[in-house]
């Protein structure tokens, strides 16, 4: 270790409005840009999972006659 580098724990207590602003840069990247899309993502896959059952399996209800 370089004793003249302070570590992250350090340089954060050090600067507090440095590290604010890091989390608020990652909070707003998580929830503006990766969760709408896991959303997304997982909201379209089970649409494509349903839409292949049914294509298999046909659609649901009684079976016609």
């Amino acid at each position: 270790m370089n004793p003249d580098k302070p570590t992250n724990d350090i340089a954060s207590a050090a600067n507090p409005t440095a590290n604010r602003r890091k989390e608020l840069l990652a909070f707003l990247v998580l929830a503006f840009g990766i969760w709408p899309g896991v959303a997304v993502g997982v909201v379209g896959g089970y649409g494509f999972l349903v839409w292949m059952w049914q294509i298999v399996f046909g659609p649901p209800g009684p079976p016609g006659g």
